[in-house]
């Protein structure tokens, strides 16, 4: 299937668009490296479409005092995917990482 033909004024918005969800993607992650919000907070987020096409690696990542090894480790541990999003944790995974993580 081809992808439709945009004319320079959708093009524009869809450029618009992708940069204000970077844009909030990155403000949700400073965020939770500065300490002002939490995974349960994030994690209670889910009908956002920036919280839930955000990928667990990138949210795990952002925590304090979490790194690349940690979030692995972490990741395996629970079960859960390397390129698993938020929207697609099932409940035991989410609950797992809220009990694992809920006081960061």
């Amino acid at each position: 299937m081809a992808l439709p033909k945009l004319s320079l004024e959708d093009k524009r918005k869809a450029l618009k668009k992708a940069q204000e969800v970077r844009s909030k993607r990155a403000k949700i992650r400073q965020n939770l490296k500065n300490g002002k919000t939490n995974i349960l907070e994030v994690l209670e987020n889910i009908n956002d479409d920036v919280v839930a096409k955000m990928r667990v690696v990138y949210l795990l990542e952002s925590l304090p005092r979490i790194g690349k090894v940690k979030t692995k480790k972490i990741m395996n541990d629970i079960g859960i995917d390397e390129t698993r999003r938020i929207q697609g944790l099932g409940n035991r995974q989410r609950q797992a990482l809220i009990e694992r993580l809920g006081s960061n």
